[in-house]
């Protein structure tokens, strides 16, 4: 067994890198300020073929699996950018999965091309405020007329979507109550976000806001049949097709994050000196900083074997919810010890780890929350009732 990146992954951990290593501290802070979507970066990603790595080589992509996904954006959070910078790309890994499982050729060529080629940016509307995590209880319903479908409904935390062209977009098209099961009778469509017709409405937060967050009020958009993705009243089967990359690729963003707040914080130590010594000789200073190392480091390497289990179709799901879970706390508790070691510092800006701390908290709340993967290790591994 060996536990080491291939040529090929160091490839792309090094060209990721070097893209990063052009948007330094100056950028990041600029768009976190304004607050303005980082165009550049995107570009750039884009330019170099990294937004299509997990699309059909068909379409332009490169064909690649979730652990080639997983090193690109662990380089992406480590190189600075933090979530703001995995957030300006990560939905092109994850969200058009479903077309690429399910959309015919024309569906795939028409949608994907743009896409990785960076020509359209797409947002991802599945959660509602009445339901939050019970995506069964979604209520914004597609009523189909002819070859047309009619939404109405509301979305919440809708990412991207002030910049968005199109939208991937849950919905109801037969009412729960209808349904023998809850998860029956939900619809994915992937059709353009008509601003006409889509009040979109930014949420003001507490980080990451160069890429925005949305509130969206949806008033009789026309679908066209032909943007349905697959059969009618099967997409919540369809969206499950992307959840454990989802949770791993959230995961492996959280330990990139941390190694930069970690690398931040003990380049401070050393130079900071007080009463004659640098701080970082301080075994009370050091030694959080160790562990958090310790911490980060299991915590990646738990996503490296969720991604590969994936990738090689095994099940995986235990190992991708466990993977989120320590990640996003491994890389929380150390954008937080960063915050610390520096002290007042860690409290400017200047420094940035303040930014990094904010974000951290992300990966704790999305995409799924801890408690539910706890309760998912507890009925599905440690086979104990089901406890909701």
């Amino acid at each position: 067994m060996e536990i080491v990146l291939n040529e090929d992954q160091r490839a792309i951990e090094d060209g990721v890198s070097k893209i990063c290593s052009r948007f330094g501290d100056d950028y990041w802070s600029e768009c976190d300020l304004k607050p303005r979507f980082p165009q550049e970066f995107h570009k750039a990603m884009a330019d170099a073929g990294f937004l299509g790595i997990t699309m059909p080589e068909e379409v332009g992509g490169t064909g690649l699996g979730v652990t080639d996904a997983a090193i690109m954006m662990h380089a992406v959070t480590q190189g600075g950018g933090g979530m703001a910078a995995a957030s300006t790309i990560h939905i092109n890994l994850f969200g058009p999965h479903p077309i690429v499982v399910h959309g015919t050729p024309e569906q795939k060529e028409r949608w994907l091309t743009p896409l990785i080629a960076g020509e359209q940016k797409v947002a991802f509307g599945i959660t509602e405020p009445n339901a939050g995590l019970d995506t069964t209880s979604i209520e914004t319903f597609a009523r189909r007329d002819g070859d047309h479908y009619v939404v109405r409904g509301r979305k919440m935390w809708t990412t991207t979507a002030q910049v968005a062209d199109k939208i991937l977009l849950l919905t109801r098209t037969t009412p729960k109550a209808e349904c023998k099961r809850k998860s029956d009778g939900m619809t994915l469509f992937y059709s353009d976000l008509d601003r006409s017709k889509i009040e979109v409405r930014r949420i003001p937060k507490m980080g990451r806001m160069a890429v925005d967050s949305n509130a969206l009020f949806i008033d009789d958009l026309v679908i066209p049949e032909t943007d349905r993705i697959g059969e009618e009243g099967r997409g919540f089967r369809y969206i499950f097709d992307s959840l454990n990359p989802e949770r791993i690729l959230f995961g492996v963003e959280a330990v990139g994050l941390g190694r930069d707040a970690l690398r931040r914080a003990a380049n401070y130590a050393k130079e900071r000196v007080v009463f004659g010594r640098p701080i970082g000789q301080n075994q009370a200073i050091q030694h959080p900083l160790a562990e958090r190392w310790a911490y980060l480091e299991s915590a990646f390497w738990m996503c490296m074997r969720a991604a590969w289990l994936y990738d090689n179709k095994c099940p995986c799901g235990a190992e991708a919810n466990a993977a989120k879970l320590l990640a996003a706390r491994a890389g929380y508790e150390a954008a937080e010890r960063a915050v610390m070691t520096l002290g007042g510092m860690g409290y400017a800006r200047e420094y940035q780890v303040e930014r990094l701390f904010r974000e951290a908290m992300i990966p704790r709340i999305i995409p799924v929350t801890e408690q539910l993967i706890l309760s998912f290790i507890g009925e599905n591994v440690l086979d104990l009732p089901k406890s909701y």
